[in-house]
């Protein structure tokens, strides 16, 4: 047996790229699942579909670049990007958004950089800000929760839809997105910025049918998924606690401030935490390794930087949700607080 003079540190981590990346695929499921129930089978069409074209990509441009194909595809990065991405987007969004989506994600913003590891920003949300600024109304029709429906489908219909545009009785999806008074449903958080905007106080939206319980039908019961799946990861130990949970208190601070000084004006912090991607966004997102901030204390201001930048974006910026901006930000302040957040070298 060999004997190899090695200076420290002597810990050795036997968890592999491709572990990691299955075990937050496998975390993800509790959401995916919920986002099915209350949205129809359109989240899990997108996913199959997303999956099958990012791997594609990556192989394709790998394959131009001359780069081992098989062992870059097994470690699960273009997997849980496509992921990410699938369950990101409205669920019956015509086919060329995802396909357009993943070109940005794959192709851009990692390969473009070198690959894993060398990407500065969060791939997944590069083409999610790319989707939304440059299609938005196809990135902002989501459907009404189940129940609320104008008109139901089934998979076959969430098929046609995302493939044809209609269904197999003739509905658009303007038309199934009505809801059950016949008006054409929006998000809690797209309902509470439209009202502010047009004169209504907080009390007068949240009588919308799309409010109910803490944050919302639907919505909280899928961020609460997703707040269990992230649990899992950190009892795995496959993320740390730094960021996820700095980025939630920064959101809950801030957003319970402004309702505290600004009654009326603001939504409440527990309809924050619990609509939108922010569970999703804390658990899955933020936490990604290559973009985020390396440093125990760094993690903990990037964490708080997406929070506040979060309920910033939803209070007064021009899109309802903000968490794919925010984490953006972030990721281009890192190496600045990388740089002031270092520990201090031993001997120093």
């Amino acid at each position: 047996m060999a004997f190899f003079i090695a200076s420290s540190p002597h810990a050795h981590n036997r968890k592999r790229t491709s572990d990691l990346m299955k075990a937050v695929a496998l975390c993800a499921l509790p959401g995916l699942v919920a986002q099915t129930y209350f949205f129809g089978w359109g989240t899990v069409i997108q996913l199959v579909f997303a999956l099958v074209i990012g791997l594609a990509m990556e192989a394709a441009v790998l394959a131009i670049r001359k780069r081992p194909v098989t062992a870059t595809l097994n470690d699960g990065s273009a997997l849980v990007t496509s992921w990410l991405l699938a369950i990101a987007i409205p669920p019956l969004s015509p086919w060329w958004v995802i396909t357009i989506g993943l070109i940005f994600a794959i192709v851009i913003a990692k390969q473009l950089y070198g690959g894993l590891g060398q990407n500065p920003f969060n791939p997944a949300m590069v083409a999610y800000v790319v989707l939304l600024i440059s299609f938005p109304l196809q990135m902002t029709s989501w459907l009404p929760a189940t129940g609320m429906q104008g008109a139901s489908y089934s998979f076959v219909d969430a098929i046609s839809v995302i493939f044809t545009g209609f269904d197999i009785n003739g509905f658009s999806l303007q038309q199934i997105r009505s809801g059950i008074d016949g008006v054409t449903a929006a998000t809690p958080l797209d309902a509470i910025k439209t009202g502010l905007k047009n004169g209504n106080t907080l009390p007068e939206i949240t009588q919308d049918s799309v409010f109910s319980g803490l944050a919302g039908v639907g919505w909280q019961w899928v961020n609460i998924c997703y707040l269990l799946g992230g649990l899992v990861l950190l009892k795995l130990r496959v993320i740390q606690w730094h960021i996820p949970v700095a980025m939630l208190a920064g959101l809950f601070a801030i957003s319970g401030l402004c309702a505290l000084f600004m009654p009326g004006e603001t939504a409440s912090p527990i309809l924050h935490l619990l609509s939108g991607a922010t569970m999703l966004g804390a658990f899955f997102i933020a936490t990604d390794p290559v973009s985020a901030s390396t440093t125990k204390k760094g993690r903990l201001v990037y964490g708080a930087f997406i929070g506040v930048m979060i309920f910033i974006i939803r209070a007064w910026g021009g899109f309802p949700d903000g968490v794919a901006f925010a984490v953006l930000l972030a990721n281009m302040c890192v190496p600045l607080i990388d740089y002031y957040t270092k520990p201090r070298t031993y001997g120093h």
